[in-house]
């Protein structure tokens, strides 16, 4: 059990990459506050996992007293806070026609905002545990894809902060910061989003390999498998890391030729 009896707070976890965190964690010995939008959804997995491993907490992540409200729950459930997963994400279509600055500060504060707000509230805690956050990226953080111009703004600004308060955060307070930057993941919302957009159902059954080289892309409990080394002791002092998680080099790639 690689996470035996630490509790874990998981923002985002009620579907994709953050529920396949939540799964691998309690089935690490972790117990979790699972937290997101989706009240049905969110009750389905703590009743799946247990009410003795897990809680669920429903409210917008960018409400100004939810980092509160997630650590109170934590400690008042489990009697303790061992680490911060954050996953909560906006992920919206966007380019510069068709962003406003209402659209890009909602995709901040969501996306990076947020993340540092609840590490804020959690710090004392985690600092007691000699604890760890884990921030989930995205690849688009590098560059971004012209439809995604703010999301990729944003995930490039959690990468800054994690580097920041992965050395700031480790010296100070003995407090580990780390990311995943996942590439694409075959969520259920990507599956909905590629439909909405007019794909055919089974779009990520016929993908050219210069997307994806083995014939797929990557499903939510790869990314969860990472990030039970991230959340774990195993990972030792190692802070301050961002960590790319696709099936080919994003940066200085060889396309095959035409």
């Amino acid at each position: 059990m690689r996470l035996q009896d630490k509790v874990i707070i998981i923002t985002g976890s009620c579907t994709g990459i953050g529920k396949a965190i939540a799964n691998r964690c309690v089935a690490e010995g972790a117990r979790v506050v699972i937290h997101g939008l989706e009240q049905e959804l969110g009750e389905a997995i703590v009743a799946s996992l247990g009410s003795d491993k897990a809680v669920l907490h429903i409210e917008e992540i960018t409400a100004d007293e939810a980092p509160q409200h997630l650590v109170d729950l934590a400690l008042k459930t489990f009697g303790r806070l061992d680490a911060v997963v954050n996953n909560a994400a906006m992920v919206v279509s966007s380019n510069t026609q068709t962003t406003d600055l209402s659209l890009f500060r909602k995709v901040m504060e969501v996306n990076a905002l947020a993340p540092f707000a609840l590490i804020k509230v959690a710090l004392p805690h985690l600092q007691k545990r000699r604890g760890c956050v884990l921030n989930i990226g995205s690849l688009n953080a590098w560059c971004g894809e012209p439809n995604l111009m703010a999301y990729s703004v944003s995930k490039g600004a959690l990468v800054t902060l994690t580097r920041n308060l992965g050395d700031t955060l480790h010296r100070e307070a003995g407090v580990r910061v780390n990311q995943l930057n996942p590439g694409w993941v075959l969520t259920e919302r990507e599956i909905q989003r590629k439909h909405e957009q007019g794909m055919a159902d089974d779009w990520y059954e016929h993908l050219p390999l210069e997307l994806a080289p083995s014939g797929r892309i990557l499903c939510p409990d790869e990314i969860a498998a990472a990030a039970v080394y991230w959340l774990a002791d195993e990972s030792g002092p190692v802070s301050g890391q961002i960590v790319d998680l696709e099936q080919y080099p994003f940066i200085g790639r060889n396309l095959p030729k035409n």
